[in-house]
């Protein structure tokens, strides 16, 4: 079986797939027309966020029996045209779900406590003790959109604190000893942390909207560790002004390309967004909430150990 390699991972996954025998090439600078022009001669890819996979690439990739993503989402993939043709498809959500919730948990303790704004002011020669005094999440309810991997993660951190924990996900019977399942309205009518751990889908594009935000009893505050595009960064930034959120802890952005590696599809920068940048109810990091050390083996890992489950 050859197997071409789009994006650099961790290193074992090349080697354990050498030691499984597959024959296992490299090209992580050619253009996807010219990645095109050669796919026929593969049984299989592995590719992180490098480009979209549509039809028209699945066309040419006449021999292909699995696509690795080393990841989570599979948003990038024409995922039921790749099925219709037969094609497996391979992702790693396992991988990093511990690196997700730690991070969403990170984010939320450091908004609580003011963490970045005090260590700001610090190294500026500010000593402001009253006006960084923090909150405490014990006793608060925690309300989890999506409980998958991630979500299930992000529960389990929040088992050392005196919080409840409720979750919203289409599929029933998800609730564990962790968190207990529940309608939207009612997550809605008792949640003071919105954290956000779902794909991204149609029904996930635009969900955080006014709308939505208004429909929560109380002001919240929001988490998303899991894509961009689930929140309209403008109607966030409406009810950061007006109080409805009151702080928000952003690892994606609604303006993210495709890809995860750029920020912006052109040079200019949205006037929300430049809110946000300049906003201390705000904390950003560059979708990194999966990307530890720890994460970036794991997710090499695991692909390795469903392709030798599914074709070895």
């Amino acid at each position: 079986m050859k197997i071409l390699h789009l994006d650099s991972n961790h290193a074992l996954l090349i080697n354990q797939l050498n030691d499984l025998g597959y024959q296992n090439d490299e090209d992580y600078t050619s253009s996807k027309e010219e990645i095109e022009a050669k796919i026929h001669l593969y049984d299989g890819f592995i590719i992180r966020s490098r480009f979209s996979i549509d039809k028209a690439f699945l066309d040419k990739a006449t021999n292909l029996k699995f696509i690795g993503r080393v990841g989570a989402g599979l948003e990038n993939i024409d995922c039921e045209y790749a099925e219709s043709k037969g094609i497996t498809l391979i992702a790693a959500p396992e991988g990093n779900r511990n690196a997700v919730g730690e991070h969403a948990l990170g984010m939320l303790l450091s908004l609580f406590n003011k963490l970045n704004k005090a260590d700001k002011e610090v190294r500026n020669g500010k000593w402001l003790r009253e006006e960084n005094r923090g909150i405490e999440l014990d006793g608060r309810t925690v309300g989890l959109i999506g409980y998958g991997n991630m979500g299930k993660s992000f529960a389990k951190k929040l088992r050392g604190f005196d919080v409840e924990v409720l979750c919203y996900d289409i599929k029933p019977n998800v609730g564990d000893a962790n968190c207990k399942q529940v309608s939207l309205k009612e997550l809605q009518e008792k949640a003071a942390i919105l954290s956000l751990h779902t794909p991204q889908t149609e029904l996930t594009k635009n969900m955080i909207n006014t709308d939505f935000i208004n429909g929560f009893k109380k002001s919240f505050w929001l988490i998303n560790t899991a894509r961009g595009k689930s929140v309209v960064t403008k109607d966030l930034v409406s009810a950061l002004k007006s109080g409805k959120i009151l702080g928000a802890g952003l690892d994606v952005l609604e303006y993210e390309k495709a890809s995860f590696e750029n920020l912006f599809s052109d040079d200019k920068m949205p006037e929300a967004f430049q809110y946000l940048i300049q906003s201390e109810q705000v904390l950003l990091s560059p979708h990194v909430a999966g990307w530890t050390i720890e994460s970036k083996e794991r997710l090499a890992q695991t692909i390795v150990d469903k392709i030798k489950a599914k074709f070895y």
